[in-house]
């Protein structure tokens, strides 16, 4: 449907260009003439020398005419098995008329397009015209590309005869326009409707608008298949654009419907060069070895490996700690920091240039925590990408009422009710109210500091390896004097907080269960009424350097504080890099992984789904699935972060964190064997049935498993994975139905499992998963590193 909505537009466009640039009609029966003899007069013009100035006359005079009515689908089939011949001729105005005619055969139908794209001589001629040096020739030739482009597989085939490297080169040798926003037309101003003109040179707009469609049609394997070194210029040139054209986005400076009649616009949109850039990023290495983890592991866990050890055995996950800054640990805090706070002009005058900052920084639209495709990202976030800050999702301006122990947050606080009901994008004047309200006791957090700047993204990076996680993530938080900004809460991850300048004050309290909270799980803003005053609390000052160590599900807060040391009550900036678990990634995660591999060693001895044997099985292995989670509710263990994919454990199978990781594999395996929850778990499917719900949604990533399996042996590696969700609700009434003998079924199954399932076996398919959300996330992170790189 919205290839079909794409082509009508171009067809009008190509329409309403073809019109004004048409000759008087010379009547019906004119054409009728014209229609038969012009194919016959083709081939005698080629048959003679192209030399010729006679011929090349008639010729053009022929195509001239041709070009001037409306071109009949049968009529322009006659002609098309002419067109190489003609887009070769010696003759620039031939090859322009012969490119125009080609465009707009495109145009007609869905039919005649397919029939253009399909001749490959056609295709491959036409693509040969765009690197000339007569420029009416390379315009009408990326004319009509551009009207192929109007369908799926036209841009499938140019990009299949190396159109999109043709068309980059060409840019390169003619770029040098400077560009402007152009409103497009409608009142709506919002980042899909604002398109770029330049203000000179007509042929690089048409250059440029053609690549950026084929780049923004290319899968993950066309885009790597681009030589690298073009890539790079290439980006070098959209990045020029892109940052002039952010400029005039934040300062408002576009061009309302009417005005800037002098330049060349184009249908480049804000979002479609933001996609392009997004996407020459991808592949791109973005962490050449400039830190490795050790750097990142000393700084935070001292200097020793033995420092470590104890972190993971007796805090991690469990108890806060502070790692102080001394005079031998300098050069590695400004290895790791220098140069990120010299990229905020970092000094005491640093909240004085925060509107300045704020303007050269984009939203980062977030990426659902199970997409495994970028691809589809970016197909969601279309319209969206390359716009400005949005409030409460990349910043947040907030502080927290000291009488009644409550958030106040500036923008909510200041706008009316219908305002905040709709994403508000942060424009110029509010970014200069984020100064002024930092200045009226607003601490100002800006989330995903990993996306915006390289040096940050590097160090979350190696503290993802160190942890096993496929990505971690990096807030800053910049708070005025004598102020608190959150206010008391606990988060859903682990995090480190690393204090860049000034000081702050925390107290953190105990886990309020020992139960750790999920990613993802609502988080609640605790008052000072859920805290008991036995439970155990901790107060800790950081000054500059010191990294504190707060575990997810502690509830914590903090404010700007006197300073002991100098006497001095200034601003706080701190960093918190986040370890965020992933559900697969929990041991929860692992054990699922763990039923899933083992079922896959079991597969040669399933019967058939019809059987009643084969449905017992079947949902026998699902409840177990349901079992595992519900034991995962209860016990802690099951709950806290799988290290086999650390770093740590990678360079040594006899290490101690393989040994501990082994160790509890061990006790999650006995724990669940002793765990019958038969009763339990099915009334859990059962409910969820009822409720129209798909009782396995939680374990759906592990479809993913499945699908890698069947591309590397060939076949489907587990065909009752894809039972629907009313195959599920037959199959479960038929469990139910024998329920005593599903019930000794479930008993084998699980006895089977406990018994039969191997450690070394898990870890292969569990690795492999890491390393594909690791694979997204860091192509995310590409991207948007990519955007802010201006």
């Amino acid at each position: 449907m919205e290839d079909l909505q794409e082509f009508k537009k171009k067809n009008n466009n190509g329409n309403r260009k073809r019109k004004s640039q048409s000759h008087s009609n010379t009547g019906n029966t004119d054409r009728r003439s014209n229609t038969l003899t012009f194919p016959l007069l083709m081939a005698a013009a080629l048959s003679h020398s192209h030399t010729n100035t006679n011929t090349h006359t008639l010729v053009k005079d022929c195509l001239t005419k041709f070009l001037s009515h409306p071109i009949q689908p049968h009529e322009a089939t006659c002609i098309l098995s002419l067109c190489p011949l003609l887009l070769r001729s010696k003759s620039p105005y031939i090859a322009t008329l012969t490119a125009q005619f080609v465009g707009a055969v495109s145009l007609l139908s869905f039919e005649m397009n397919h029939q253009v794209v399909s001749d490959f001589h056609t295709l491959k001629a036409l693509i040969s015209l765009i690197p000339t040096s007569r420029k009416a020739v390379s315009m009408a030739a990326c004319d009509g590309l551009l009207d192929i482009c109007s369908t799926c597989l036209g841009r499938q085939r140019l990009l299949h005869f190396s159109a999109l490297e043709t068309l980059m080169f060409a840019f390169l040798e003619v770029q040098g326009s400077s560009t402007l926003i152009s409103l497009s037309t409608g009142d709506d101003v919002n980042i899909a409707s604002l398109r770029i003109g330049f203000q000179k040179g007509e042929l690089p707009v048409l250059l440029l608008n053609a690549a950026i469609i084929l780049i923004n049609t290319c899968n993950i394997e066309q885009l790597r298949k681009i030589p690298s070194k073009l890539s790079e210029c290439f980006s070098v040139s959209l990045k020029e654009v892109w940052r002039e054209a952010h400029k005039k986005m934040i300062n408002s400076d576009i061009l309302g419907a009417g005005q800037g009649m002098n330049l060349y616009f184009s249908n480049i949109t804000i979002s479609d060069l933001a996609e392009s850039i997004f996407r020459l990023s991808i592949n791109v290495d973005q962490f050449p070895a400039l830190m490795s983890s050790n750097i990142v592991e000393r700084r935070i866990f001292w200097s020793s490996e033995d420092d470590f050890k104890h972190f993971i055995l007796n805090q991690w996950e469990v108890l806060p700690c502070v790692v102080r800054r001394f005079s031998s640990a300098s050069l590695e805090v400004d290895e790791i920091f220098t140069s990120f706070m010299q990229s905020l002009c970092f000094k005491d005058s640093f909240p004085l240039v925060l509107s300045s900052i704020l303007q050269d920084l984009i939203s980062c639209l977030p990426i659902d925590s199970d997409e495994l495709d970028i691809l589809n990202f970016l197909m969601e976030v279309r319209n969206k990408l390359g716009c400005p800050l949005i409030n409460e999702q990349d910043i947040r301006l907030l502080r927290t009422d000291n009488q009644f122990k409550q958030e106040v947050h500036f923008f909510q606080e200041n706008s009316d009710s219908c305002r905040v009901k709709t994403p508000h994008v942060l424009c110029l004047d509010d970014m200069l109210k984020c100064q002024e309200a930092h200045n009226d006791g607003y601490t100002v957090a800006l989330r995903g500091m990993e996306f915006r700047f390289e040096r940050v993204a590097l160090i979350v990076d190696r503290l993802a390896s160190i942890f096993g996680q496929p990505s971690a993530g990096a807030n800053m938080y910049l708070t005025p004097p004598n102020s608190q900004g959150l206010a008391r809460h606990y988060d859903d991850h682990c995090v480190f907080v690393c204090q860049i300048f000034g000081s702050k004050q925390w107290k953190i309290f105990s886990q309020p269960n020992g139960q750790l909270p999920r990613l993802y799980d609502p988080c609640n803003i605790l008052n000072n009424e859920t805290i008991d005053d036995t439970r155990d609390c901790y107060n800790f000052f950081l000054n500059e350097g010191d990294v504190l160590y707060i575990p997810r599900g502690c509830p914590h807060e903090a404010c700007t504080h006197y300073n002991k040391q100098d006497g001095s009550v200034g601003f706080s900036l701190h960093l918190t890099l986040g370890v965020e678990v992933e559900p697969p990634f929990e041991w929860e995660g692992f054990m699922h992984i763990a039923l899933f591999c083992w079922k896959r060693t079991q597969h040669h001895s399933h019967p058939s789904l019809k059987s009643l044997s084969g449905i017992l099985n079947v949902m026998s292995t699902r409840l177990l699935h349901v079992v595992i989670g519900l034991i995962g509710n209860s016990d802690p263990a099951f709950r806290k972060a799988c290290l086999v994919a650390a770093a740590s454990s990678q360079s040594n199978t006899n290490s101690w964190l393989d040994q501990c990781q082994r160790t509890i594999f061990s006790y999650l395996i006995n724990k669940i064997s002793r765990e019958l929850r038969f009763q339990e778990a099915l009334k859990s499917v059962e409910a969820a049935i009822e409720r129209n719900e798909d009782p396995f949604q939680q374990i759906k990533w592990l479809g993913y498993l499945n699908q890698e399996r069947e591309s590397v042996e060939g076949h489907d590696w587990d065909l009752d994975w894809y039972v629907g969700s009313t195959e599920i609700k037959d199959i479960f009434a038929v469990y139910v139905e024998y329920k005593e003998m599903a019930e000794r079924v479930f008993m084998d199954v699980k006895s089977k499992f406990c018994n039969e399932v191997s450690y070394d076996d898990v870890t292969a398919n569990y690795k492999l998963l890491h390393e594909k959300y690791e694979e997204v996330r860091k192509q995310y992170m590409n991207g948007m590193l990519s955007l802010h790189s201006i």
